[in-house]
C-alpha cells in the first residue's frame, strides 16, 4: 500500500481545515463556496424513477440497460450535435471522479508513459496518472507544449475547472487532429458543458470538431451539476466504440457497475431539459450576485465564462485571500490546489443556496 500512497500528493482539501474552522466562527455562520457540491433539491421526476426501480434485487450490467443507453445515445445526438452514436459508443460510469481517476490503470498505462492534463486542472487527472505509474505532463497548449513520443492520454478540459474557460470550436478541431495524427488518446471532460454563461461550449463529439468520426476520441459527462446528482454517481462517456469496448471488458472484470435504481435516474434525467433550464436558472442569479459583489470588493473576474465557479484575484497569494475572506465567514478554494499557475487566485462557488450566497453579498459589502 505505502509504494502507491507514495506516488499520491497530498491531498489538498485537509490544507483548507483550519480557514473553515475560522468561516464557521462567523456569528452567521459558513458560507462555504469551496467545493461546489450541489445544494438544490433532485426534481422530482428524477427521485420517482429511482424509487420506481428501487425493487433490483438482481445484479445490473455494466453496460446499462439498453433504455439507459437509449438515453445516452439520444442526449449525446439532441445536445451535442453528435451524429451516428450508437450503443457501442456509450458507456454509463460510477461518477466521473472515479472514471478520471482509474482511466490510466484501465487503459494499461505505466512507467514510461505520459498522461497530460491542462496547467491549471482538476487534481485527479494528475492522481490518475501517478496510481497508474505513469508520468503526468502539464502544458498550456498541447501542440504547441507536448512531445507526442511518449504521451498515451491527453486530457482536454471544456468549459474548466477551476477557471471556467471554454476552448473555442477551431482550437478543439486543432488539438483532435493533431493528436489522430501523433496516435495520441484524446478524453474531454466536458461535465460543465450545460453550464456556459459567457460563451458556448461545444463537445469534441461535435462533427465540425471531430470530423464525424470518433476514432481516438472520448467525451466525459455528469449529471452531477446539471441535476444536482452528485449523491446518485451518475455519469458516463461517449465516443471511440473500440476504446470503450475495451474499457467494457474491463471493468466486467473489475465489478464497476452503476446501481439499477441509478441507471433509471440517470435515464429519465437526460430525457428531461426542464429542470436544467430550471437550474440554470438558479445558478445564473447565483453567479450574477456573487460576481458584482466580488468585483466592488476589489476583485478582478477572470475567464470564468462557464462552468460552476468564478477564478477571481486580489493580485495577492491566494492563501492571503482565503484567509481574508475566511475573516468574512467565506470559504473558498486556494486556486494552487490546481497547479501553481493558480497561486493568486482563488476559486469561487456559486453553489451554495441562495440565502447562503446573499449573506456572502452582503458580507463583501454589497
Amino acid at each position: 500500500m505505502s509504494a502507491v500512497t507514495d506516488r499520491l500528493p497530498t491531498f489538498p482539501w485537509d490544507k483548507l481545515e483550519p480557514y473553515k474552522a475560522t468561516a464557521a466562527a462567523h456569528p452567521d455562520g459558513i458560507v462555504d463556496l469551496s467545493v461546489g457540491t450541489p445544494v438544490d433539491p433532485v426534481p422530482e421526476l428524477i427521485r420517482r424513477a429511482l424509487v420506481a426501480a428501487a425493487d433490483s434485487p438482481g445484479y445490473p450490467t455494466v453496460w446499462g440497460t439498453a433504455a439507459l443507453r437509449d438515453a445516452l445515445t439520444g442526449w449525446v445526438g439532441r445536445r451535442l450535435g453528435a451524429r451516428g452514436v450508437a450503443h457501442t459508443n456509450v458507456l454509463p460510469v460510477v461518477g466521473s471522479k472515479e472514471l478520471v481517476a482509474w482511466l490510466p490503470t484501465q487503459l494499461g498505462l505505466g512507467a514510461g508513459d505520459q498522461v497530460a492534463y491542462p496547467r491549471l486542472a482538476y487534481p485527479t487527472y494528475e492522481v490518475g496518472a501517478r496510481l497508474a505509474g505513469a508520468e503526468p505532463v502539464v502544458y498550456d497548449d498541447p501542440v504547441a507544449d507536448l512531445d507526442p513520443t511518449r504521451l498515451k492520454l491527453l486530457w482536454l478540459n471544456s468549459p474548466s475547472n477551476p477557471t471556467g474557460r471554454v476552448l473555442a470550436k477551431d482550437e478543439l478541431t486543432r488539438i483532435v487532429a493533431w493528436a489522430r495524427e501523433h496516435g495520441v488518446l484524446v478524453f474531454s471532460d466536458e461535465c460543465y458543458l450545460e453550464l456556459g454563461w459567457e460563451a458556448e461550449p461545444v463537445s469534441v463529439l461535435h462533427p465540425d470538431v471531430c470530423g464525424g468520426t470518433y476514432e481516438g476520441i472520448v467525451a466525459v459527462h455528469s449529471l452531477s451539476k446539471r441535476s444536482n446528482l452528485a449523491g446518485y454517481r451518475a455519469a458516463f462517456v461517449a465516443g471511440d466504440a473500440a476504446v470503450l469496448g475495451d474499457l467494457l471488458l474491463i471493468r466486467k472484470h473489475g465489478g464497476m457497475m452503476t446501481p439499477a435504481p441509478v441507471q433509471a435516474a440517470t435515464a429519465a434525467a437526460l430525457g428531461d431539459d426542464a429542470h436544467v433550464a430550471e437550474q440554470r436558472e438558479r445558478y445564473a442569479d447565483r453567479r450574477a450576485a456573487l460576481r458584482t459583489a466580488l468585483e466592488a470588493h476589489g476583485f478582478r473576474i477572470e475567464h470564468s465564462e462557464a462552468s460552476l465557479y468564478l477564478w477571481a484575484t486580489r493580485d495577492e497569494p491566494c492563501w492571503e485571500t482565503v484567509a481574508h475572506l475566511a475573516e468574512l465567514g467565506i470559504l473558498v478554494a486556494p486556486g494552487d490546489f490546481y497547479g501553481a499557475a493558480g497561486g493568486r487566485f482563488v476559486r469561487v462557488a456559486f453553489t451554495a443556496t441562495d440565502e447562503r450566497v446573499m449573506a456572502a453579498v452582503k458580507r463583501l459589502g454589497g
